[in-house]
């Protein structure tokens, strides 16, 4: 890898921002760059190769970093989302169960004997696309505050159960490693409530600002990378690590000055790096080769908005369900930790990110229905997800 294929990432990555421009549209500005890479790579033009030992390397610390944001993205220090909770339980719950009849199906169906898998990915949210959503459209009301934590609480939960679905022959050490990273994220966040009480953590915010020495920043990253090799070593994906420091960083309460580095590092290089090598690492002439996987990735992203869109049964807008079945980064984990561990068939990673692609177009459109029917309050230029979710960050 050299500075010229640097420099081609670094530039194809700005049509992920270019295809989100039009906020009419609704496009996540992952999409763009997810489409770039896949018209760089095997798919396309071949021009990346997603298999090289530097890009890999880079797009897994973007992989890490990106879900670190995501993690910060949880709104758990919102007390007005408290009240929601129990409701976002069960609903999350509810949608796991009927997940698990259709990823049953599906399995036998496609005879690729993933059930568990399947049944993960169709539970799954997330609050890296749903909040931004929000966001945008200024969405509030008690149908947003009773769907956010029922969003947070199934990002959360399948990035854990992840590991366990996608190689179940291993269940007992993917327990052990992600009990270890979860143990680990839990002690960086006793260190960081007791550093914050004693009022450490300021004095080291004001020295870092008044002498520019990025203190915060070195040490999340330090902390960040030090989880994800810890999650390598317990053969764990990295997607927890990154996700569990970020939920610890901002239960404490991540400071404005760092939201604003983290989000910049991870969105400015190395979050498009990671999605442009995720689309050229995928290899969609594959489905062309195994034209059942597209029927599967349809079916996933329909039985995703299916199961979500159930939750009508407990007098939730199914506009709203529709909206919290938008996936990403577990059907980008599985996609990415099925090709290394070689326990996906060929075109199956594909299928998987098809049917991503499925829930996040229902998703947007879902969303604009949705406010039209919702209280809204302006949108806010320039702020993330938690200008309206009441997180606290300003990237």
């Amino acid at each position: 890898m050299s500075f010229a294929h640097l420099c081609l990432i670094v530039a194809v990555g700005l049509f992920g921002p270019l295809l989100a421009l039009p906020k009419r549209w609704h496009v996540p500005v992952v999409i763009g760059e997810l489409l770039a890479g896949v018209v760089l790579g095997p798919t396309g033009t071949s021009t990346l190769d997603a298999s090289a030992p530097t890009f890999t390397f880079l797009a897994n610390m973007g992989f890490a970093l990106v879900m670190f944001v995501a993690g910060t993205h949880v709104p758990v220090r919102n007390p007005a989302l408290r009240p929601a909770l129990k409701v976002g339980v069960l609903r999350a719950v509810a949608v796991g169960a009927m997940a698990v009849g259709l990823g049953a199906a599906l399995s036998h169906a496609f005879g690729t004997g993933h059930t568990a898998l399947y049944a993960v990915l169709m539970t799954s949210s997330s609050a890296a696309l749903v909040l931004p959503i929000v966001d945008g459209l200024g969405l509030s009301g008690p149908t947003i505050v009773a769907l956010l934590p029922q969003v947070a609480i199934a990002d959360a939960a399948c990035i854990v159960l992840l590991p366990l679905a996608i190689e179940p022959s291993r269940a007992g050490r993917s327990a052990l490693g992600a009990l270890a990273v979860l143990a680990c994220s839990g002690a960086f966040f006793l260190f960081l409530r007791e550093a914050e009480r004693r009022g450490w953590l300021q004095n080291l915010h004001d020295e870092s600002k008044q002498r520019n020495f990025a203190l915060e920043l070195r040490i999340s990253l330090g902390l960040v990378f030090g989880l994800a090799a810890i999650a390598v070593q317990t053969h764990v994906s990295i997607m927890l690590a990154g996700f569990g420091l970020g939920i610890a960083v901002t239960a404490v309460g991540e400071p404005r000055r760092l939201a604003k580095q983290m989000f910049g590092i991870t969105e400015g290089f190395f979050g498009p790096l990671f999605f442009v090598w995720l689309g050229a690492s995928l290899n969609l002439r594959a489905l062309g080769d195994h034209p059942s996987y597209i029927g599967l990735g349809v079916l996933l992203g329909l039985g995703a908005v299916v199961t979500h869109a159930a939750m009508v049964l407990t007098k939730q807008p199914p506009a709203a369900g529709a909206m919290a079945a938008a996936q990403l980064g577990v059907p980008v984990a599985a996609a990415t930790l099925g090709q290394q561990l070689h326990l996906l068939k060929p075109g199956e990673p594909a299928a998987l990110m098809l049917g991503a692609l499925v829930t996040i177009a229902i998703a947007t459109v879902a969303g604009g229905l949705l406010s039209r029917s919702t209280t809204q309050s302006p949108p806010r230029n320039g702020t993330s997800a938690g200008a309206t979710t009441g997180l606290p960050r300003s990237s």
